[in-house]
């Protein structure tokens, strides 16, 4: 191995270690967002301070675009980032957030899911089983109860629903983006669509929810927006550059390692802060991980 490729591959594996603590603790900020603000004013504001960070890149670039472009770029904010900013928080009202975490794994999955319904793409074998094993982890999560039983029909927690809800959004969007952006870099995709939604998200903060009221009442309002802050201009803005950057130097392959490295961070985070996991989540989160890589590993020889 030469210097250079050496250098690539350490580069590769660094901005990997990196998105996987930013995103793996993305949970973990939102939790802390919510004991003072809304699921829909965490949403909103995660929105506005991601967008607002990447301004310089999306201002210069947006007059060089078509209205076509522009419509489909609003699509991709709404799909990729607006509304799973709103899950995210909803879910996490009845959901821990190193659970959360694990859920949002089974992203690649539904990407194969979608492509096979709508986009006309191919499901195999292994994407069946990685699904049904990841599916039986999914329904050990939401249904497994302290104490060792399980919960009935009624029982289940039924807010994992909105972590699928959000999978599924991203996974319409990476087909929006794969057909309707072939002459946009990632840069104008990722910071434009943001710009897109900037609006909506503004509106709606101000006009429709108490986040003002609160920022000037509640004692712990600016502590939980600085985690706020932080998790949309680090956890959204910063993180979808260094991802776009990954996967031009590493290829999409290598990118979806991340998938399988951002829930144990979101654990890891969930037990320092006194999320208490029982013996058959870890047999949940085992296979909500394993149907994962079975369902996308590539096929060797």
């Amino acid at each position: 191995m030469n210097s250079s490729s050496s250098e690539n591959s350490l580069l590769s594996w660094g901005l990997l270690t990196i998105l996987t603590l930013i995103w793996g603790s993305s949970f973990i900020l939102i939790k802390r967002g919510l004991e003072v603000f809304t699921p829909g004013e965490v949403g909103a504001y995660r929105m506005v301070a991601a967008a607002s960070l990447l301004l310089p890149l999306s201002l210069p670039r947006i007059k060089n675009l078509n209205k076509t472009q522009i419509k489909n770029l609003l699509i991709s904010g709404l799909l990729g980032s607006f509304i799973p900013a709103f899950l995210f928080p909803m879910a996490q009202t009845q959901l821990s957030s190193s659970l959360t975490g694990v859920l949002n794994a089974l992203t690649p999955l539904f990407v194969v899911v979608v492509g096979a319904l709508f986009f006309d793409a191919k499901i195999t074998r292994r994407n069946l089983l990685g699904l049904i094993i990841a599916f039986a982890g999914v329904i050990v999560l939401v249904a497994y109860k302290e104490g060792g039983g399980w919960s009935s029909l009624s029982g289940i927690n039924s807010y994992a629903l909105f972590v699928i809800a959000a999978c599924i959004c991203y996974s319409f969007n990476l087909y929006v983006i794969k057909t309707r952006f072939t002459k946009l870099t990632s840069i104008e995709i990722s910071s434009i669509s943001l710009l897109m939604i900037l609006p909506v998200a503004l509106m709606y903060l101000f006009a429709g929810t108490q986040f003002s009221y609160k920022m000037v009442s509640h004692p712990n309002a600016l502590e939980a927006l600085g985690y706020v802050t932080l998790l949309g201009m680090v956890g959204t803005g910063t993180a979808l550059i260094l991802f776009n950057i990954m996967v031009k130097r590493s290829g999409p392959f290598f990118a979806s390692l991340v998938t399988y490295t951002i829930p144990i961070v979101a654990i890891l985070w969930g037990v320092l802060d006194g999320e208490v996991l029982l013996l058959g989540h870890y047999f949940g989160i085992a296979a909500v991980i394993l149907g994962v890589w079975v369902g996308n590993r590539k096929k060797t020889g």
